[in-house]
């Protein structure tokens, strides 16, 4: 539902984070992940599939200039080369640059990113259009196959992208080059007679446009976002028009999923269940969380709170992973999790993300900050070599490298991380989101602040007006503690001291917490997961938030088939794992005693610096069995005493390729009701 008093999420420019575990993964990200991507686009890595994004665009643009001259001679080797959607990393290579340099100054950075805009620029037809599949390969073509093309997708990237560098470095020039493309797209689709009834096949433009519209106030463009959400899967369905038009096939997965591959079985106001590509849902869902916030649509709202739930009370991963099968990048049916064979996106975390800190900008509740935190510390880190050099497309949990080498079910399923990909979405989208991280830290209200994650940072903002820094320092996710400095500005105040609220989440797998204020123990209330202390503020002020962080043994809902007698292990936000490295081969043979008592140790040398937990566990011995039977009657077997070593979901596969298990059997797993 929406609130009567939505937040503002935190712009990047009034955070400056501070934090021992968060800074050093956004300095990778700037010193090596945007750089190393850049060569990535330009073709420069060795050994890496090529991009071609970088060569589009030239190509693209000198196609242009030729136009203007009455040029229309191509040479042989102007192709267009890579996937449809290939632009889409260039926009999202802008847009975490944009970022990076709202977080940290970098004109050299800045002077590369102003000459891809160039180049960028040049493609741009004198309508507006800019897609350089369609400029290269024909623009008699274009907007004729939404479903499957990406030109939409393409613009709501570079949308993103222009918005976020704009901010950065207050150069227009992509955003007037965007905002030229949107008014063209505005002008070709609607509900208005002589225009196109379509919209994109893969979503995102719906939330781009929502980010147009905020910067420039332009309604028209809040209103085509509205018209792209109402109009997906209306009677008769657009994409079997298009098809019956130009005579087109069924793509492959209509056989199976029909229109719902793309979210456009029926319309958005009567769907139930995240359905189709993972990656396409949320961002739909993104989008419509946003139309709704903006435009006050309650009903739309809670369509998206509906399938909020289906997503995270039925289909997500502990991890924070979403879309358990390959065969689409899809979501299945609910409760189907399967860990070896699970697809779970990089970027279908990153979208939850976005998902979930709209629905919390629209009502805040700290059900939507609990999945947003575990996707931050799980899902989307796990994304990212600790290097920044390599990556993962998919974040399974169990991984066994014999089956990803030999069975075609496990294809998909790599032991180490892969240096770049011929559909490269996925490490732009970690450079962007973790380059952003401030905007989902806080958020404001009227007169209220809002804590969300808790990272060592400054966070600048306003109450009723009057300037407000919080001071925030901690060593989660691996301490407990958190203090919160607040600090005033005494011109502002008549009395350095004003009444306002702040509001500080307590976590989900957090049972016991602790408030002082200035040394003394305050109980504050509670509303919708979140601790509210409430006070006339002055500078100086100090808070000490303690959160128990114990180790626990999980359990799945029975439902999920998978994990029936098996258990994950979790300390704070943080799944842990299982890896061969630390524990030798053949995983599958270990056991955990739900009653396990833990040892945590910090140590600063491994993988980056990490809590690693031990305990006492069994293995399934097989030394009486005969190696030359397959099955035997009866048992033989027994478990040996066995300890046992996890690390966290986010750093394995930083060593040794081996075996990977998140969900461990368990011993006395549950007891019969007598």
């Amino acid at each position: 539902m929406l609130s009567n008093q939505p937040l503002t999420p935190a712009d990047i420019s009034q955070v400056s984070i501070t934090d021992p575990f968060w800074s050093k993964i956004m300095e990778t990200v700037r010193t090596k992940v945007i750089p190393y991507q850049w060569e990535a686009l330009n073709d420069r890595i060795e050994g890496a599939e090529p991009s071609h994004c970088i060569e589009n665009f030239k190509i693209a643009g000198k196609i242009t200039k030729n136009a203007a001259k009455g040029i229309y001679e191509r040479d042989a080797q102007d192709k267009f080369q890579g996937f449809v959607f290939q632009d889409s990393d260039l926009a999202k290579w802008i847009e975490a640059v944009g970022y990076s340099l709202m977080n940290h100054r970098d004109e050299e950075l800045e002077a590369i990113a102003d000459d891809a805009i160039s180049i960028i620029c040049e493609a741009q037809q004198p309508d507006g259009y800019l897609n350089t599949y369609y400029i290269i390969n024909g623009l008699e073509n274009r907007f004729t196959n939404l479903r499957d093309h990406h030109e939409l997708y393409c613009l709501g990237h570079f949308i993103e992208g222009a918005v976020s560098y704009y901010q950065a470095t207050g150069k227009d020039k992509l955003l007037n080059a965007v905002k030229r493309y949107a008014d063209l797209v505005d002008r070709t689709f609607g509900p208005e007679p002589g225009k196109k009834k379509g919209y994109p096949g893969h979503e995102i433009i719906e939330m781009a446009l929502v980010r147009l519209y905020e910067v420039t106030k332009e309604k028209r463009y809040l209103k085509l976002a509205k018209y792209f959400i109402d109009e997906r899967g209306k009677a008769p369905n657009y994409f079997a028009q298009e098809e019956k038009e130009h005579n087109r096939s069924p793509l492959w997965h209509d056989s199976y999923f029909k229109y719902q591959y793309s979210q456009a079985g029926k319309p958005v106001r009567e769907q139930t269940e995240a359905e189709g590509h993972a990656v396409r849902a949320v961002y739909l869902y993104s989008g419509m969380a946003d139309v709704a916030r903006q435009t006050q649509d309650e009903e739309l709202m809670n369509i998206c709170e509906r399938l909020w739930d289906n997503i995270t009370t039925k289909r997500m991963y502990i991890t924070g992973g979403i879309g358990s099968s390959s065969y689409g990048e899809a979501f299945t049916y609910d409760y189907d999790l399967p860990n070896d064979t699970v697809y779970a996106e990089t970027c279908a975390s990153i979208g939850l993300a976005f998902f979930a800190n709209r629905m919390l900008s629209a009502d805040p509740n700290s059900k939507y900050a609990d999945v947003m935190e575990k996707a931050f510390y799980n899902g989307i880190i796990s994304g990212m070599s600790l290097d920044g050099t390599k990556f993962f497309y998919v974040n399974p949990l169990e991984v066994i490298p014999e089956a990803s080498k030999k069975d075609q079910w496990h294809r998909h399923v790599t032991v180490e991380r892969q240096r770049w990909f011929g559909c490269a979405c996925c490490p732009p989208n970690l450079a962007r989101i973790l380059s952003s991280l401030g905007q989902y830290t806080y958020g404001t209200s009227k007169d209220t602040i809002y804590v969300h994650l808790f990272l060592s940072s400054n966070y600048n903002t306003n109450i009723n007006g009057r300037p407000v820094q919080l001071k925030v320092q901690t060593e989660y996710p691996w301490k407990n503690t958190v203090t919160i400095d607040v600090n005033l500005e005494k011109s502002h105040y008549a009395s350095e001291g004003d009444s306002m609220n702040l509001a500080i989440r307590v976590p989900g797998w957090c049972r016991e917490s602790s408030f002082m204020i200035n040394g003394e123990s305050v109980t504050p209330k509670q509303c919708n997961g979140y601790a509210i202390l409430t006070r006339d503020w002055k500078s100086g002020d100090r808070i000490t938030y303690g959160m128990a962080m114990p180790v626990v043994t999980v359990a799945s809902n029975p439902k999920v088939r998978d994990n029936i007698g098996k258990l994950a292990v979790m300390r704070g936000p943080l799944v842990y794992c299982l890896e061969e490295a630390d524990n030798e081969k053949d995983l599958h043979r270990i056991y955990l005693d739900p009653g396990a008592q833990f040892e945590e140790t910090y140590d600063s040398g491994l993988l980056g610096g990490i809590v690693k937990l031990t305990c006492g566990g069994y293995v399934l011995d097989d030394s009486a069995w005969n190696n030359n039977t397959l099955y035997e009657a009866g048992s033989n077997m027994v478990l040996r005493a066995k300890p046992i070593t996890f690390i966290p979901y986010y750093s394995w596969a930083n060593r040794t390729p081996g075996e990977m298990l998140v969900w461990v059997h368990a011993i006395n797993y549950c007891h019969p009701i007598l």
